[in-house]
């Protein structure tokens, strides 16, 4: 039996409230929409009470109250980003060695990408629609950060990441900076989108490089999203395409339940 109860002065736990009881099925899918909530939702154990009403069989109802509390929360988090305020910095004796490898395959699976035939293309609310090489890419002008990436799945590491700033990107290709969303397709199939407020973020960066070096195979080779601002899962890598909305372009992992905005 699984027991959630919320006393009426705060959303600590209670006895002789609300129960749910829960068939082993049940108990799974329960856990899986716990995960939802308060990894991927950053919503409070309270939150989950308003599931109590819903009859965990019917999965149409649960996922009506899910989104309605993920949709929710973006927009909580769209008000509170900061577009200037900087996620913290670091030393170089502070860089996480090895820097570990996180994808939804095994590290043998990681894309190989051939450099020579390799294009970024570019579509949506932009006014030049011209293909990017790397070399294009890297001509224009580079920052560099010492940041933390944070994974939903409770571990982070410190790494060096440079490249193109994501806003002079957008400004090159003369991309509408009052659309919503920035979306990103990758040569493994995953796939990604952000608010235009956090494409716009100084820090937000097209990352060429890790700690000096061309971007290795496993971090994202040839081009990758840095974004110290989000969960990791955010951060694309392997990137092939990159377009501009008014359109939600939705996510690999979101469209799977995690929240979108994600920010930190």
């Amino acid at each position: 039996m699984t027991e959630f109860n919320k006393n009426p002065n705060g959303d600590h736990p209670t006895s002789g409230r609300a129960q749910l009881q829960l068939e082993p099925a049940q108990q799974k899918q329960l856990h899986r929409l716990q995960r939802r909530l308060l990894l991927r939702s950053g919503l409070t154990l309270g939150a989950l009470t308003l599931l109590s009403g819903c009859n965990m069989q019917d999965g149409d109802q649960v996922d009506k109250v899910l989104w309605a509390m993920s949709r929710w929360n973006d927009r909580v988090q769209g008000w509170l980003f900061g577009g200037q305020r900087l996620a913290q910095t670091y030393a170089a004796d502070q860089i996480t060695h090895p820097f570990p490898f996180n994808a939804f395959y095994p590290e043998d699976n990681v894309p190989e990408i051939d450099l020579s035939s390799y294009r970024l293309d570019v579509s949506g609310r932009v006014a030049d629609k011209q293909p990017w090489t790397l070399e294009k890419l890297r001509a224009l002008p580079q920052q560099s950060q010492i940041t933390r990436l944070i994974c939903i799945e409770g571990w982070s590491a410190i790494g060096q990441w440079s490249g193109v700033p994501l806003r002079i990107f957008l400004q090159h290709i003369g991309a509408d900076l009052h659309a919503a969303f920035v979306g990103f397709r990758c040569a493994d199939r995953y796939y990604s989108s952000i608010d235009m407020a956090t494409a716009l973020h100084p820090q937000t960066t097209l990352a060429l490089d890790f700690s000096g070096k061309t971007l290795p195979d496993p971090y994202g080779f040839p081009l990758r999203l840095r974004l110290p601002t989000k969960l990791g899962f955010k951060n694309a890598k392997h990137i092939v395409a990159i377009s501009v909305s008014n359109t939600y372009p939705g996510g690999y992992w979101e469209d799977q339940g995690y929240n979108w905005f994600s920010g930190l």
